[in-house]
């Protein structure tokens, strides 16, 4: 099939900084009956959820047992996160920001469209105490299925948005590179989001004197951070989806020509993501790295999201029909 043309600009990438080796210990690994669990969340009752890429939304116990279809959304579902009412919200690349009755199974479309344009690559979920909900967008220009495509472009078009109570949506801050996961801190203070491309960890303050101000948290990341929870001590996860690609960053500061060309090459030509099952933990108040984990196993990788439940960090991956955990006692730096 004919690619979409895309509109490469030039951009350049921050610098890299290394983080203190990490533990390595071997992730367990846990089927599921489809492929791509991109994000796992877990609810009041310790179950956990995730979606799959042809639309169905699964939940399955941390203790083994057949994996229960709740629903079907039509599209891609990506970023998820249990809501205080019990409701699972759901970011679909294809359908919006959707909200799932668990009992009854039904969705219900929160958000469709921003500014007066579809809601192109919702990315994750998060809610405040009050009942306010924060969703990203990753690329307004491209789907879940072309997201290369935005990698390639640069062109920070990624966006945090608030949904308030009464329905209006409201953009918090634009101009991101790749926005992906977002989390509330513990104490309910700031909002810590993820820029896969920029290679970063913010904050965006709620309260204090700092309120409706970005600050950074975590800089210049050797690899692209993805989906993150806050864990029972504060600290925020952020799952590592793939270490650094150097051709792609030597390709982003020059003529955007060369991308347009790399972009029409067969996909095995182009930049790749290495497997590896990569998180960390950063402290939500400096940044340092507290916990984690990085190895490589042959039939587990490309962590894009993660939870804590049941003393072990479970783990989501774009690439496998299948979910991983490893003890948190295991993941002390």
């Amino acid at each position: 099939m004919t690619k979409p043309r895309i509109r490469p600009v030039r951009w350049q990438p921050p610098p890299v900084d290394p983080l203190p080796r990490l533990p390595s210990p071997a992730a367990t690994v846990v089927p599921l009956p489809g492929h791509g669990p991109e994000d796992v969340v877990v609810d009041a009752d310790g179950r956990l959820w995730t979606g799959l890429v042809d639309g169905r939304i699964v939940r399955f116990g941390t203790d083994g047992g057949e994996p229960t279809v709740v629903a079907e959304t039509g599209g891609r579902p990506l970023g998820l996160h249990v809501a205080r009412d019990g409701r699972v919200l759901i970011c679909d690349s294809h359908r919006g920001l959707l909200a799932l009755d668990p009992a009854a199974g039904s969705l219900e479309t929160l958000v469709a469209e921003v500014a007066g344009r579809p809601l192109v690559f919702c990315s994750n979920v998060t809610e405040t105490a009050d009942g306010t909900i924060y969703f990203t967008e990753s690329t307004a220009d491209w789907h879940f299925e072309d997201f290369t495509a935005g990698i390639l472009e640069a062109r920070g078009s990624g966006a945090l948005f608030r949904l308030d109570t009464d329905g209006s949506v409201t953009t918090v801050v634009d101009g991101l590179y790749f926005a992906n996961g977002v989390t509330v801190t513990a104490d309910q203070t700031a909002l810590v989001f993820a820029e896969t491309q920029g290679r970063r960890l913010s904050k965006y303050w709620l309260s204090g004197p700092q309120a409706g101000t970005v600050s950074p948290l975590a800089l210049h990341l050797p690899g692209m951070p993805d989906n993150l929870s806050t864990g029972a001590d504060g600290r925020i996860w952020t799952a590592m989806v793939t270490p650094v690609n150097t051709r792609l960053e030597w390709l982003l500061p020059r003529s955007p020509l060369l991308r347009q060309v790399v972009w029409r090459l067969p996909d095995r030509l182009q930049p790749q993501i290495e497997p590896e099952v990569w998180a960390v933990a950063f402290d939500a108040d400096s940044g340092a790295p507290v916990a984690g984990l990085r190895t490589t196993q042959p039939d587990f990788g490309v962590v894009t999201g993660l939870v804590e439940a049941d003393g072990r960090l479970w783990m989501g991956s774009i690439s496998y029909s299948a979910v991983g955990h490893v003890a948190l006692a295991d993941l002390a730096c």
